[in-house]
Parts: C-alpha cells; structure tokens; sequence
C-alpha cells in the first residue's frame, strides 16, 4: 500500500477539475501510482454533491495517473413497450397464480380435517372414507393444474401428493380398512 508521502491526487483537486456533482459521470476511477507502491481508488458521484472514495489492491504500475470514466447514457424516463407489456403480464400471472396456489392449499386443508375428523370419530364406517377419496381426487387435480401452469415445481406437487395419500393410509391402517393388493402369484 502507499504510505502518506506517495505522490497522489488530492480529493479536492480532482472534485475541482470535475463537472459539478450534478453533472458529473455515474462512476470515476482514479489510479495514482508511486514507482512501488500498489494503490487504486474509486471515487464515485453521489446525489447530494461531492464525491466518496474507497482503497483497494490494485496492479502494479512503473508509473503515471490513469482515470477511467464510465458514464452511462441519459435516462429519458420513458420505458419501451415491451417492458410495460412484460409488467402487465407479470402483474397477471401473479394473482392467477396466487389464486391456483389458494385453491390447492384450500383443498388440502378440506382434506386434512376430513381426514382428522374420521380418525377422532368413534364409530368411523369405511364408507365414509369414499367421500374423503373424492376430496384428495379434487386436491390432486389442483395441485396438477398449479404444476402444469409453473407456479410451483412438479417435486413439490407430488411431495404434496404423497403428503396427502400417506395420512390418508395412516387413518385406513389405525382404523382396521387397510387391505395390501395381493401379490401376484409367481409363475411356477
């Protein structure tokens, strides 16, 4: 690093030398080297007027003063169609897609105080698990629907899927209605 008595620009110098704040490029790098030392600085405009600096490692150089100036091109604050069109269409796909997500996570929760509902009941029938069947068939469908628009990835689907389908056999299993298909007979 330099030390104190390295031949180097002054803040105020440079801000002297500078357009005023106002005017002056989004960033400025300045490096001024001694013959051994390694030193770089950035100085950058702020909106108030004036200038910061930060010091970092640099390259090594033999000698001399190199400024950068990176401006960038003067904002109209008009924006092209196609950006205000991309907006519209992502405003669109969020509530269409918060709303399919709602949906999923309604079913789901029908499902879950159904399924709470039987296992507490005392005289539970298996029939009764039938009309729950039917409300994992709709929860299945929407979680469907939600994968197949890209609100939400295919694992995550079928993860809830699973969620449903093992408390689904765990209340069949507690109950007594659990019957594993057979397996089919091995050729001899």
């Amino acid at each position: 690093m330099a030390t104190a008595t390295s031949p180097l620009l002054s803040l105020s110098s440079l801000s002297a030398s500078l357009p005023s704040p106002a005017r002056a490029p989004a960033s400025l790098s300045l490096r001024a080297l001694a013959p051994q030392a390694c030193l770089s600085t950035s100085y950058a405009a702020f909106p108030i007027g004036g200038f910061g600096a930060s010091v970092s490692t640099g390259r090594w150089r033999r000698r001399g003063l190199e400024v950068v100036c990176a401006a960038e091109p003067p904002k109209t604050g008009r924006q092209p169609d196609s950006v205000k069109k991309r907006e519209r269409q992502n405003d669109v796909h969020r509530i269409r897609n918060h709303a399919r997500k709602a949906e999923m996570r309604t079913r789901m929760k029908k499902v879950f105080r159904a399924l709470e509902k039987l296992r507490k009941k005392a005289d539970a029938q298996p029939e009764e698990i039938i009309e729950i069947e039917k409300m994992i068939s709709e929860a299945y469908k929407a979680i469907d629907k939600t994968v197949k628009v890209g609100a939400m990835h295919r694992n995550t689907g079928d993860h809830r899927k699973s969620r449903l389908a093992r408390r689904k056999k765990a209340i069949e299993i507690l109950r007594g209605w659990y019957v594993p298909n057979a397996e089919p007979a091995a050729a001899a």
